[in-house]
């Protein structure tokens, strides 16, 4: 296999951590602090088990990192270009939104 397809293989990995809902919605928490599986799961309104699974897919692909402090886990971003990415999704979406509602017109 080429170089170049595995690093698309590797960009849809990650793409495919994030697509999902609250996965988008931690990763956003995460940009402002280190937070806590328990924070996360408040935050997140879904069980612990599927917040740390969640995690788990997070981290798995370089997302995200843990540190441990005695049975308390707490997660951190380690990239600091989500803004970046998020700000990109919000620019299609308000175009999308743009383009529908002209051609409603």
């Amino acid at each position: 296999m080429n170089s170049k397809l595995q690093q698309y293989e590797a960009r849809a990995k990650i793409a495919k951590a994030m697509s999902h809902p609250s996965r988008l919605l931690m990763l956003d928490l995460l940009q402002k602090q280190e937070l806590s599986v328990g924070q996360l799961t408040q935050e997140v309104g879904a069980d612990q088990s599927t917040v740390s699974k969640h995690l788990a897919i997070l981290k798995e692909v370089g997302l995200v990192s843990v540190r441990k402090e005695g049975a308390m886990s707490f997660y951190q971003l380690k990239c600091n270009c989500l803004d970046g990415f998020f700000s990109c999704m919000e620019s299609v979406l308000v175009s999308d939104l743009t383009c529908r509602q002209n051609a409603l017109k």
